[in-house]
């Protein structure tokens, strides 16, 4: 217990530094305050964590308040960096990744007064928004591009953590590919088991040659940083791959076929926006594609890629899903 609160001591003192996240005069500026605390693949990954700091920097932008960040660098990091935000009355704190959903949930409980917010966790506390994702229906849509898309009618995926929540990115992606092509073969491999898969990017390449070996020519990664070796495969050989969360189509250009949208940052920004407006409210929030909380990228980086007959096709299984009339399997529902 000690040596906990040592650790805490010492990134708070660290935080109040000039030049560093937490600055001494936070509390005198009159601004409502929101710190948030990156998973530990930090706010560049061109990923999931930059996703949630596009929309906190949006906020920021538009709403007067004053944003703090910090990137623990290690999972040990996390819980100080979360209690520093707290001991400093912050009126917002957000944590980036389900990893952080059991340290959220005791710190919540130890600051009531405190709205936090989770994305990717489930935490039941009048003050915590958990912001969660239907990420099998924007993967059931990439999925279903790349079955129209293939020309070998094989194509590959590679997950970073083996996860329930990275099985339902499979999971929908190989739904939407049989959909659209019965025939087509998926191979899947994962990075690893631990945190460190996030940032394995030799091994995310790895796995996409060998899919590619087997003649995959298309590979979707979850992957976090790990999946930037699958776009330097796809490069190196002349296929593609499809980015996850933010719109990755320009990091390869060329050889990104799309990317599935996991609105991270229009989630944050909206949590954001209701603190502001006195709004914050606890419980599940779900981002679907009901309300555009997922999706696919279209822009100029990848249209050439794209058949408008691809295009027809996969807006008219987009409206059939939230209809109703197409069910995608959630890997993690009971």
């Amino acid at each position: 217990m000690m040596k906990k609160l040592l650790l805490i001591t010492v990134i708070f003192a660290a935080l109040i530094l000039p030049g560093c996240k937490i600055g001494a005069s936070d509390a005198a500026s009159g601004k409502l305050r929101v710190g948030i605390v990156f998973d530990i693949g930090g706010k560049d990954d061109k990923s999931f964590n930059a996703a949630a700091w596009e929309g906190v920097k949006r906020a920021a932008q538009e709403f007067p308040i004053k944003l703090r960040d910090v990137e623990p660098g290690e999972p040990t990091s996390i819980e100080p960096s979360m209690r520093a935000f707290a001991e400093r009355g912050y009126d917002l704190i957000i944590g980036v990744g389900f990893a952080q959903a059991p340290i959220m949930m005791q710190v919540a409980k130890d600051y009531p007064n405190i709205h936090f917010a989770i994305i990717d966790g489930a935490i039941e506390a009048p003050n915590v928004a958990s912001l969660l994702f239907k990420e099998q229906e924007g993967s059931f849509l990439v999925g279903y591009i790349a079955g129209k898309t293939t020309k070998s009618d094989r194509i590959g995926f590679v997950g970073g953590m083996d996860i329930p929540l990275i099985h339902k990115f499979e999971t929908g992606y190989e739904e939407g590919a049989k959909y659209a092509n019965p025939k087509i073969q998926v191979f899947q491999n994962y990075v690893g088991i631990n945190d460190s898969a996030w940032n394995n990017p030799g091994k995310g390449k790895e796995l996409a040659k060998a899919q590619i070996e087997r003649g995959a020519d298309i590979i979707f990664q979850a992957a976090g940083n790990s999946g930037l070796g699958v776009f330097d495969a796809a490069e190196e050989t002349n296929k593609l791959a499809i980015g996850v969360d933010a719109n990755q189509n320009w990091v390869k250009p060329g050889f990104i076929l799309t990317s599935m949208m996991k609105r991270i940052d229009v989630a944050v920004y909206n949590t954001v926006r209701d603190l502001v407006a006195g709004k914050f409210v606890g419980g599940v929030h779900m981002n679907g594609l009901e309300n555009d909380g997922v999706g696919y990228a279209l822009d100029n980086y990848n249209r050439p890629l794209l058949p408008q007959t691809v295009l027809d096709d996969v807006e008219r299984v987009k409206k059939e899903i939230i209809a109703g009339k197409i069910k995608v399997t959630d890997a993690m529902a009971k």
